[in-house]
């Protein structure tokens, strides 16, 4: 079966992603690149999948909190805490907003509250919950349920990249466990394949069973400049083409291609807030870098015929 790009209009964005392609798949070509060299790492949050008013996870926490909050009053007097009981979302969004601008001070406040909400629960059971949310969940504000909010372009994307023998992994600041139970179903990239932050976990025994619990821990936040270190640590190679919508991307956009090899880095612009939200909070940085750099800005309103399945 020919896989297009049949949900992309025919614009220069387009035609970048398609003579990338073709030129790295040429092997009489100077840019022809082996398909084992052919990774793709691409951003979840804002890339794949909607991530406004909030990120998904960002609301499956919050009710994880408000549950907390509502069995110990006195969590309820602090944030994140508070936040989640009043269903403050404008302090969460605002937080994400102010760590992607340099400001982690309420960043740190729900990545510390965040690993205390899954403590001593196994990897198995948080699957199970992960799972239980998508299967109710709805956005807030768009009237669909989360499991349609990815991005039907950007999954064709996908396709059309394993079409030619790319590899696609999923890079993302976002929880590797959370992602994990609907990746397959929502981008067709199985669990192996899914790069994020993770909870520390700790190995128990007895009983007859053996099992993997999270500990009230991180073990590591997969953002910024932690993303190049995640995807080198796991894959073992540079990918040639990175796809990001946020500063949180900027280096793992940068780590894409070696010095003197081609490389394709795509930046999703949310400017469509007919179809989906108009923003560009949090990505001032690599939206500056992609005009000095000359990377391929992609544009929800211009270059997508649609934007959810």
């Amino acid at each position: 079966m020919v896989v297009g790009l049949d949900s992309w209009n025919d614009t220069a964005t387009r035609v970048a992603v398609e003579d990338f392609v073709a030129r790295v798949c040429d092997e009489s070509g100077p840019d022809y690149v082996p398909p084992e060299g052919r990774v793709v790492v691409a951003d979840n949050d804002g890339t794949l999948w909607c991530e406004k008013p909030m990120p998904i996870q960002l609301d499956f926490t919050i009710r994880r909190l408000g549950e907390l909050a509502a069995d110990d009053p006195s969590l309820g007097e602090q944030q994140p805490y508070k936040a989640a009981r009043d269903q403050d979302l404008h302090w969460f969004g605002a937080a994400m907003v102010k760590h992607y601008q340099g400001d982690d001070g309420d960043m740190l406040l729900l990545m510390a509250a965040i690993p205390r909400a899954f403590d001593t629960v196994t990897i198995e059971e948080y699957d199970r919950t992960v799972s239980a949310f998508f299967a109710d969940a709805e956005h807030p504000t768009l009237d669909i349920p989360y499991r349609r909010c990815a991005f039907a372009p950007m999954v064709e994307l996908l396709r059309f990249l394993e079409a030619h023998r790319f590899t696609v992994y999923i890079a993302s600041g976002g929880d590797r466990d959370f992602m994990r139970p609907i990746a397959g179903e929502l981008y067709g990239v199985p669990p192996e394949r899914v790069i994020g932050s993770a909870l520390g976990l700790t190995y128990r025994a007895g009983d007859g069973r053996a099992d993997l619990l999270y500990k009230a821990e991180m073990d590591f936040f997969d953002d910024g400049d932690e993303k190049p270190i995640r995807i080198w640590s796991r894959i073992g190679r540079r990918p040639i083409l990175s796809i990001g919508n946020s500063n949180g991307d900027l280096s793992m956009m940068e780590f894409s291609g070696a010095p003197d090899g081609p490389a394709l880095r795509l930046l999703v612009l949310h400017d469509d807030a007919e179809r989906e939200f108009d923003y560009t909070a949090g990505a001032e940085d690599v939206l500056a870098r992609a005009r000095d750099q000359g990377w391929t800005v992609v544009s929800v309103k211009d270059d997508w015929t649609t934007v959810f399945a």
